[in-house]
């Protein structure tokens, strides 16, 4: 018998990994639990009965109504969610469920992020998921993702033709921007400290951008964005005269200014790219100053000393990057490679947005 052979054993050691195998192969359907509590609005049912509900109050509050027939059934649903720490179960047989920080994220208001559940569980996204195995074995040109091998396009495409995936692409990006941009205010103000001036880089409608002007009126903030990005938005919709939208393309020129930044931007290219970027960045603060920096909200793997859990997330979020995209989240060597490759002589990580940190980049 050979050396691997699991007949060493126990018991309970073989049926517990049956039952975590079982659990991973499965692991879909808490996708698609937290996407049907998006889409049936419990949380929002929840938040009108006063943050807490049995299941009769819970079906009688919902705005997305359930056939009688199939109403018994919801219960079942709720005990996954509630497993997974979606929800509070509460009472004697577990009947009552209560909103908490996570289930609070996914009401319908201005902090809302439940489009993100729904672009991650959207076709193009679970089908691209679904041909990673077929990519490593495919003879194809490693630049053919597994998103492109599903849907014959990349995503920044299929937006192009496909109004409903495009707009939930957009609504998720508006909601992550919005979420975070109130966390950079809060935490990182001193990152804005003696600045006069910052361009957005792929700011998009410029959330960011705005949240920072509104928060540090001193610093001029501009958005650059490509330009069918920037045609979308009404100069009506922007009363922040302290905030400028920039057409124009990244790879060729970044307008000077004290402060560059780059949120969620380098997650979505190679390590090629990157550089490239990273040097224009560089060029348009010289340019400017000679002594501003660079500033990136991404992903550093493993940092802050992070527990199982957001570390898990971050691996997940690189096999994304990496089926979506060919494009990475980084560990800190990598960081440190690109941005010493596109010529910076320091940098900074501070390790205080959860999942991302904040990376200063000097001249």
């Amino acid at each position: 018998m050979g050396s691997n052979s699991i007949d060493s054993e126990s018991s309970a050691e073989l049926l517990q990994a049956e039952a975590d195998i079982i659990r991973h192969s499965v692991g879909y359907l808490t996708s698609i639990a937290l996407q049907c509590a998006v889409k049936l609005r419990i949380p929002d049912a929840i938040h009108r009965c006063g943050g807490s509900a049995s299941m009769a109050e819970l079906l009688a509050a919902l705005a997305v109504p359930i056939p009688p027939a199939k109403q018994p059934y919801l219960w079942r649903l709720m005990k996954v969610l509630a497993m997974q720490g979606v929800f509070v179960a509460k009472g004697g047989d577990g009947d009552v469920y209560q909103l908490n920080t996570m289930s609070r994220l996914l009401l319908d208001d201005e902090r809302g992020i439940w489009p993100g559940v729904l672009l991650a569980t959207t076709p193009q996204f679970m089908g691209s998921a679904m041909r990673i195995g077929e990519w490593f074995t495919s003879e194809e040109d490693v630049e053919v993702t597994a998103f492109i091998m599903a849907n014959g396009q990349n995503p920044h495409d299929t937006g192009g033709v496909d109004a409903e995936f495009n707009s939930i692409f957009n609504k998720t990006m508006a909601a992550d921007s919005r979420f975070v941009a109130d966390l950079v205010v809060r935490q990182c103000a001193e990152v804005f400290k003696g600045i006069g001036s910052l361009v957005d880089v792929a700011g998009g409608t410029g959330t960011m951008a705005r949240a920072i002007a509104k928060a540090f009126p001193h610093v001029k903030c501009s958005v650059l964005d490509l330009a069918h990005v920037i045609q979308e938005i009404s100069p009506e919709a922007d009363n922040n005269n302290n905030v400028e939208f920039i057409a124009g393309d990244m790879m060729e020129f970044i307008p000077p200014a004290d402060v560059i930044l780059l949120k969620y931007v380098l997650h979505n290219w190679t390590d090629e790219d990157s550089v490239k970027i990273l040097k224009r960045c560089r060029e348009a603060v010289i340019s400017h100053a000679g002594n501003g920096k660079v500033i990136i909200i991404d992903a550093v793997v493993g940092t802050p000393s992070p527990g199982l859990d957001l570390l898990q997330t971050q691996l997940l979020m690189d096999m994304e990057m990496m089926s979506l995209f060919m494009a990475k989240e980084r560990y800190e060597h990598e960081w440190s490679k690109i941005i010493k490759e596109a010529g910076f002589t320091n940098y900074k990580i501070q390790p205080i947005l959860g999942l991302r940190s904040v990376i200063e980049l000097y001249i």
